[in-house]
């Protein structure tokens, strides 16, 4: 699979973990930065992976900061994106089979290397179920993105 990574200064070096994890699993893999622990925002970089699958340049993408959650904030900010905070796999199964998740979040701070390669192996596996409750669900959840998209102040 072809997918977006990138990651903060807190989540830089599980980012590079993942990487070379991933492309020996065979996913070809868009390292989109950081490379260092120079201190950066966490949006600029959710904001790089989210485009890439926006755009087709990736099927999925995954975000790493320091405790995932404001990478997650952020990428669920950008239309076409829903992005799960996961720190086990069953989440990351379940998020793509009944939500359509399609960026994975990591706390680079809260999750150890093996576990953070076990759930993305996970979310990378599961395709969405296409179950007439989870169609309908995820729907609602883009009718509700465009609603307040298109609404004027």
């Amino acid at each position: 699979m072809r997918l977006a990574i990138a990651a903060d200064h807190a989540g830089y070096e599980l980012k590079r973990w993942l990487q070379r994890a991933l492309e020996r699993d065979g996913h070809e893999v868009l390292n989109l930065g950081v490379d260092g622990p120079e201190p950066v925002d966490y949006p600029d970089f959710a904001r790089k992976a989210a485009d890439a699958v926006r755009a087709g340049r990736a099927e999925r993408g995954i975000v790493v900061c320091g405790s995932g959650v404001g990478a997650c904030v952020a990428a669920n900010k950008m239309p076409g994106i829903r992005a799960g905070l996961c720190h086990d796999t069953f989440s990351a199964r379940q998020g793509v089979e009944d939500d359509d998740v399609n960026v994975l979040c990591l706390g680079g701070r809260v999750i150890g290397p093996e576990l953070a390669g076990e759930v993305a192996r996970a979310f990378l596996k599961a395709r969405f179920s296409n179950a007439e409750r989870h169609v309908r669900r995820r729907d609602k959840v883009t009718a509700l993105e465009k609603e307040f998209r298109e609404a004027k102040p």
